[in-house]
């Protein structure tokens, strides 16, 4: 019987019911310790076994149950939970796709599959396996002390919980309310105390006089679990005077009833909450190197501070188990962890329990916590990874180790999602580092230290590591001088074998990354001074850093065919899997290039190969980036609903990844967007939202809408001057010189256009893009006033590419010839502008081009609302499903793809087909959908 908790329990019973319905949905509980999490899961575990209507649904299949409970000492066993949730349910792998099932065996033990692909494949194989397993009917996922989870299994479910629609599972999830544990995008329920109705109920319910409740539910202060256990030892502790917690008092009312305990009892307890899993077999070994056995634990048993059952030791509560391992002296605590590693057969629980044991520096425990965090890294547990190699370095008696595996855990933290850690775990193994050169490091005198500084690979790796935390995180100019800082002043490389005038690798590389840093940061003098670097120590020209280089200087009749050189050397983008720091940081300037060269179509191609790669290899952290780049792609050729298809599914993985600074910069596209449809508020509502440090591009939106708002100076002067260097080459920049001419025009002061004319020209005729060339003679018709310029614009417009652009040249061309008094060709092409204006619904411009329009002496010129495009009508993810749909793929490939359950692209699939008006599949084939 609970007390107190009808309104959460109706809760509970909603989201049992909505996944009985095929409807999926996942909840926290959220309170302290004994506030009654357990008792709600266990009560609702219950509900779901009820028979009739309670545990079955209106067409009699029953409810499957699967439970995971968090354990405190195995928080950083890597995939722990997890073998613990799906182990009963093994047998359904089979089901999953290839590389799901093989990262779900790899975690379990069960296959071949040494190293899985990504993290997130696991969270995708996850939410594909509880997806199968409601195929045979609802399922109720329950996971208990949250916060006690290892990361990996943590991360994995959320990941699940998150993309949960349509499957048919309720996922229910308990944690403390002062422990971290975190799960954004999960609805939560916070449980409060009980009131003193409800814990005299539940006092009067355990047979205590009502004339003594009132002392005990002011000690509890409505914790149940206090409560109860207050009124269990009111005859031992009557009065309780200490100020403390109410947790803490539950502690210390259970470290009173242990110490009342036999000796051999409280030694057979202490093994119990040292293992932690409640692994009879292991514990059974352990007990007898000690000289205990089972039979010590009948007094637990018989007072119910424990349980042994089906093969499991647990304890009542988890804080009894605390109070057991908290209140026995270190030396105890090291001898029964000696034990158990010594007992173990699992080499990950015996690293764990060496951990324990070791009060020093100690390379036995160091090597096997090294070798478990090797194995985790090959399942995919980065977090759980990256925590057992820095154990292992502040364990090892070996200096150069110590850097390499802090090197090594600072990465790992990295491709976990935990920049703020990895940073700290490279600044450790920096400072090392330096302390070595500086001969501080400890054991300098006697050479134990001699050839830590020679290890330029970890060196190389720190760097990275630190360089992208700053870009991601810090401050973006920082990721670029960091690594210069790093390298120095490079010279050739000195190796015996090395060619002549060659750097060392480490080196070469990371001043390549600075420069590309320097270049998306827009630090031109960082850029400069990598280039300068390289071509000293390499004794050549980089392509990719001189381009970039010569485009700082303004200079892009030479700097753009460099960059289309790099481009045409690149590593193929569908190529092997590359998640090395440095290498994602050419790889993301590779897709930029694409749109700085002005070919758009090759920009695309490049960003759906990427996005290509990224899904089918699971690369989730390298997917956001490639999809902005994609939905700029499609934004500039004029494809508005795929670009918010792209922004929204790449907003979502950054917020799953914390990626914050990535997700300020995905508004850029929708800054964009907004400016063209005329949406002024969201337009401000994005700049304010940005970091001044970030701001080009949502400043490029703000001078396009103040020109179709008709606020010529603002559109002049804010940009004015113009940002020098890389930020005069964003994929916007052409467009946004093009803007600043025509504002200069009509306010009458061409003369403030021509160093945006002289940019604007410069740029075009080294891209050789027909639409950058039209642009460019648009602004030189508006500077002269002359007719020839526009038609020549026209012609080029024909060749392709920027629908927006080629409406404006037909409108400010009908314009002129509106004022040349030639209107019968004036509306052809301000009709062409307007039909173009009307389907980007470019209001602002909608409205320009029918005045003109009208001014020629068009009679029937109203702004049409154009022909309803089937999909419009769809959401973002519904235009992503069909699509694929569409183009051959079966749910299951476009669920791998998506990062979604099956189940849930039926779902999708399901409310899209009326909106189109079709049937099937195969009826998809026959739409235009762009």
């Amino acid at each position: 019987m609970l007390y107190g908790r009808t309104a959460e329990q109706e809760r509970l019973a909603r989201l049992l019911a909505e996944a009985c319905a095929g409807r999926s949905g996942a909840l926290l509980l959220r309170g302290e310790a004994g506030i009654g999490k357990t008792a709600l899961l266990d009560w609702l575990a219950g509900t779901a076994a009820a028979p009739a209507e309670n545990g079955t649904t209106g067409d009699g299949r029953e409810v499957r149950v699967l439970r995971v409970t968090g354990v405190e000492p195995e928080a950083d066993l890597a995939f722990g939970g997890l073998v613990q949730l799906l182990w009963p349910v093994q047998d359904r792998l089979n089901a999953l796709p290839a590389p799901q099932a093989a990262a779900l065996r790899a975690i379990l033990g069960t296959g071949r599959e040494q190293r899985g692909p990504d993290r997130f494949l696991t969270g995708l194989a996850v939410l594909t396996v509880l997806a199968e397993l409601a195929e045979d009917g609802p399922l109720l996922c329950l996971v208990d002390d949250a916060q006690w989870l290892d990361r990996a299994t943590a991360e994995a479910l959320l990941f699940a919980a998150r993309r949960l629609a349509a499957e048919g599972v309720a996922m229910v999830l308990a944690g403390r309310d002062d422990d971290g544990f975190t799960a954004p995008g999960i609805p939560e329920l916070p449980l409060p105390r009980l009131d003193f109705e409800d814990s005299s109920r539940l006092l009067a319910d355990r047979g205590r006089a009502p004339a003594l409740h009132s002392q005990i539910i002011t000690e509890s202060a409505g914790n149940p679990l206090a409560l109860i256990e207050f009124d269990a030892a009111r005859s031992d502790q009557p009065h309780q005077h200490a100020p403390l917690p109410v947790a803490d008092r539950v502690s210390s009312a259970f470290r009173a009833r242990i110490g009342g305990l036999p000796e051999r009892t409280r030694l057979m307890m202490l093994i119990a909450a040292a293992e932690g899993r409640g692994d009879l077999p292991l514990l059974l070994r352990a007990s007898e190197l000690l000289g205990v056995d089972l039979g010590d634990l009948a007094e637990a048993e018989r007072t119910g501070l424990m349980h042994v059952m089906d093969g499991a030791v647990t304890f009542r509560h988890p804080l009894i188990a605390s109070a057991t391992y908290q209140d026995a002296v270190l030396a105890r605590r090291i001898a029964v962890h000696r034990a158990l590693a010594e007992a173990a057969s699992d080499p990950d629980c015996r690293a764990r329990h060496l951990l324990a044991v070791a009060t020093g520096p100690d390379q036995e425990a160091a090597l096997e916590l090294a070798a478990a965090a090797g194995r985790a890294r090959g399942r995919t547990a980065y977090a759980a990874a990256s925590g057992l190699f820095g154990q292992a370095a502040r364990l090892t008696t070996d200096p150069r180790q110590r850097s390499s595996w802090l090197a090594e855990a600072a990465a790992l933290a990295l491709a976990a999602g935990h920049a703020a850690q990895a940073d700290r775990l490279a600044l450790e193994a920096s400072e090392l580092a330096d302390a070595w050169a500086g001969g501080l490091a400890d054991g300098l005198a006697d050479g134990s230290v001699d050839g830590l500084a020679d290890d330029p690979a970890a060196g190389a790796r720190v760097a990275s590591v630190r360089a992208a935390v700053a870009f991601e995180l810090g401050d973006r100019n920082e990721a670029a001088h960091g690594l210069l800082a790093r390298v120095g002043n490079a010279t050739p490389n000195s190796a015996p074998n090395a060619t002549p005038n060659s750097a060392p690798p480490e080196a070469s590389g990371l001043l390549r990354t600075a420069a590309a840093y320097g270049w998306l940061a827009g630090d031109a003098d960082a850029v400069r001074t990598a280039a300068a670097r390289l071509a000293t120590a390499v004794g050549a020209a980089d392509p990719l850093v001189e381009g970039l280089e010569r485009l700082c200087e303004d200079d892009a009749e030479h700097g753009l065919p460099l960059l289309t050189r790099f481009l045409e050397g690149r590593p193929d983008a569908t190529g092997p899997r590359d998640a090395d720091e440095a290498a994602q940081a050419i790889r993301m300037l590779a897709l930029t290039c694409g749109l700085l060269l002005g070919d758009d179509e090759a920009a695309h191609t490049l960003a759906s190969a990427e996005v290509r790669r990224c899904r089918s290899q699971a690369l989730i952290g390298q997917l956001p980036y490639a999809l902005d780049v994609l939905a700029q792609t499609h934004l500039l050729a004029g494809h508005h609903r795929d670009a918010e298809a792209a922004v929204t599914e790449a907003e979502e993985i950054a917020r799953d990844t914390g990626m914050r600074r990535r997700l300020v910069r995905l508004g850029a596209v929708r800054a964009r967007m907004a400016a063209i449809e005329g949406d002024a508020r969201r337009v401000r509502e994005l700049a304010d939202a940005t970091p001044p440090a970030l701001r080009t591009d949502v400043d490029c939106a703000l001078v396009l809408l103040d020109l179709g708002l008709g606020d010529f100076g603002s559109a002049l002067s804010r940009l004015d001057p113009p940002p020098p260097g890389p930020d005069r080459y964003t994929w916007l920049s052409l467009s946004t010189a093009a803007d600043q001419i025509e504002a200069a025009v009509r306010l009458g002061q061409p003369e403030r256009a021509e160093e945006a004319l002289r940019h604007c020209e410069s740029w075009a005729r080294a891209t050789k893009a027909p639409w950058a060339q039209a642009v460019a003679l648009r602004c030189r018709a508006l500077i002269d006033d002359r007719p020839e310029p526009y038609a020549q614009a026209l012609n080029l417009h024909e060749k392709g590419g920027r629908p927006f652009e080629r409406a404006r040249t037909e409108l400010l061309y009908g314009e002129w010839l509106r004022r040349a008094r030639r209107p019968n060709e004036a509306r052809e092409v301000l009709r062409s502008a307007l039909a173009t204006f009307e389907r980007l619904r470019a209001e602002p411009w909608v409205g320009r081009a029918a005045a003109e329009l009208r001014a020629t002496g068009e009679r029937r010129v109203a702004a049409r609302v154009p022909a309803e495009n089937p999909i419009d009508r769809l959401t973002p993810q519904e235009l992503q499903v069909v699509r694929l749909a569409r183009d051959g793929s079966s749910s299951r490939e476009i669920a791998a793809q998506l990062f979604l359950s099956r189940r849930t692209v039926e779902h999708h699939l399901y409310k899209a087909y009326p909106k189109l008006g079709v049937g099937s599949r195969r009826e998809l084939a026959r739409l235009d959908l762009g």
